[in-house]
Parts: C-alpha cells; sequence; structure tokens
C-alpha cells in the first residue's frame, strides 16, 4: 500500500482548502469543524488559518499543528474514514444509554 502524501494545498476561502495528494486526488474540505482542542483553536483566526506551508507530507502551521495525510484524504468518506465510524458508534451508544 502506498503512503498518501499531499502534494499541493491551496487556501481557497475562509476555511476551506484545495489539496492534492501522491495518487493524483484532488478535493477541497473546509476545516473549520475540525479547529478544537488547544492546538487548532488559534487557527479559528482567519488569518493565521490560511498561513500554512507544505512540509514533506502535509500542512503544517507555524504552533506545530498539523493533520494526517490520511485524515484529509478520506475527509468526508464515511464508509472509508476509520475517525467517523468509531466517533458515529460512540455517539450512538451514548445516545441509546441516555434514552435507557
Amino acid at each position: 500500500m502506498e503512503l498518501i502524501k499531499v502534494t499541493n494545498a491551496r487556501h481557497v476561502k475562509g476555511y476551506k482548502i484545495e489539496f492534492e495528494f501522491s495518487d493524483g486526488k484532488k478535493k477541497t474540505i473546509d476545516l473549520y469543524e475540525e479547529l478544537h482542542g488547544d492546538i487548532f483553536e488559534p487557527l479559528k483566526d482567519p488569518d493565521r488559518f490560511k498561513n500554512f506551508r507544505l512540509n514533506d507530507f502535509t500542512i503544517e502551521w507555524d504552533n506545530g499543528a498539523d493533520f494526517a495525510p490520511e485524515f484529509l484524504y478520506h475527509y468526508g468518506e464515511k464508509e472509508k474514514d476509520p475517525t467517523y465510524t468509531y466517533n458515529n458508534d460512540q455517539n450512538e451508544n451514548k445516545t441509546q444509554n441516555q434514552q435507557e
């Protein structure tokens, strides 16, 4: 299995970034909903958010924040995104437990 890398990224507007991956796949992702926690909260400042750089495998910001290329590659693909399944299952379990 080939390692997926971000080969190009460009800020579109707001919190949207257009990505190109090592296999040629392209997609645009709005990352606003992912900007939580100590390292990502500062990136809610739009001027800071758009100042990312491309390293050898993904994008990163000056505060050390980055996203795994696999996360970006599968973002929004429910059937292929392991974080979606995990989080969705946990939320369903919490809801079921609260209803009981």
